[in-house]
């Protein structure tokens, strides 16, 4: 066997052997969830985008869907409890639990922050209603807020600026940060916030393909790029994380918000939001398929 040969076959081999990436064997593995039909919807209904969704200490679902009404409460069993919110959004967007139960939620094109009781009354409103701004009263396509026990909230100004924006629990602005870039710090569309139980805010950086975590201040201390182009963020009280993701992995991946290790996969689904029930059931809410969707553990 000549050198020339050899050295190709050894080249050959040796991608072949390559291990994979963690992510890729998780997803290559036999699916441990399966989809369920949930909810349940009268024969007439049509949804419309659906860029997020919500659980509250009950465990009703909410969704948050571009059509009137834009929110509609579900009980754990699928049956459709309550619908709320018409006339109130230009586009809806985030939407997220507080720990006092209260609801936030974002108007991506109304540049404008809601915080709501669970029955649709308005407790908070900022930003000014159609009019763009990087102030400490407007925002630029506010994506998504995360509130931390202490009811400071924070955030997500990213479809037009690329900042985290933290408030007080009243709504007095404390401070923001990011510029548009790729270092530590900044971003390209922070479109998801969440926090883990000690307290550090993780940001899905989706343009950047990246996770980044700060502490409360806004000092940088981890990014991780296992998870995708993260557009949606959930990360339960044992600290399981849920990375929805459907431009790159087209499904949520699942793994330890402690050490970022990936440990399973929810195929299946093409989603923006996600959220999580006490029993470890994932739903995800889905833009271009317009459906709200369950699974279950095979």
């Amino acid at each position: 066997m000549n050198k020339v040969f050899t050295l190709a076959l050894t080249a050959v081999v040796a991608v072949t052997m390559a291990p994979a990436t963690q992510s890729s064997l998780v997803s290559a593995q036999a699916p441990s969830y399966r989809q369920v039909d949930w909810p349940q919807l009268p024969a007439d209904f049509e949804w419309g985008q659906l860029p997020n969704l919500t659980i509250d200490h009950d465990g009703n679902i909410y969704a948050f869907h571009r059509a009137e009404p834009p929110v509609l409460k579900f009980s754990p069993a699928g049956e459709l409890l309550k619908t709320w919110g018409e006339g109130m959004m230009v586009r809806a967007h985030g939407f997220r639990i507080a720990p006092d139960g209260n609801i936030f939620a974002t108007d991506q094109r109304g540049h404008r922050v809601y915080k709501f009781s669970t029955e649709g009354e308005v407790l908070l409103a900022l930003g000014e209603k159609g009019v763009p701004g990087e102030d400490a009263s407007h925002f630029g396509g506010p994506a998504d807020v995360a509130a931390a026990p202490n009811g400071d909230f924070f955030v997500a100004d990213g479809h037009d600026n690329n900042r985290i924006v933290k408030f007080s629990a009243d709504g007095t602005f404390i401070k923001a940060w990011g510029t548009k870039g790729t270092a530590p710090g900044q971003f390209d569309l922070p479109h998801t916030v969440a926090f883990d139980s000690q307290g550090r805010l993780f940001v899905g950086d989706r343009g950047n393909h990246r996770i980044q975590i700060f502490d409360q201040d806004g000092t940088f201390i981890d990014q991780w790029t296992q998870f995708g182009w993260p557009s949606g963020i959930y990360i339960s009280p044992g600290d399981t994380i849920y990375v929805s993701d459907y431009q790159d992995k087209l499904g949520i991946t699942i793994g330890n918000a402690k050490t970022g290790e990936v440990t399973d996969f929810v195929g299946g689904t093409e989603p923006e939001g996600v959220v999580v029930d006490a029993m470890g059931n994932v739903y995800s809410g889905e833009v271009g398929g317009r459906m709200l969707k369950k699974f279950v553990k095979q």
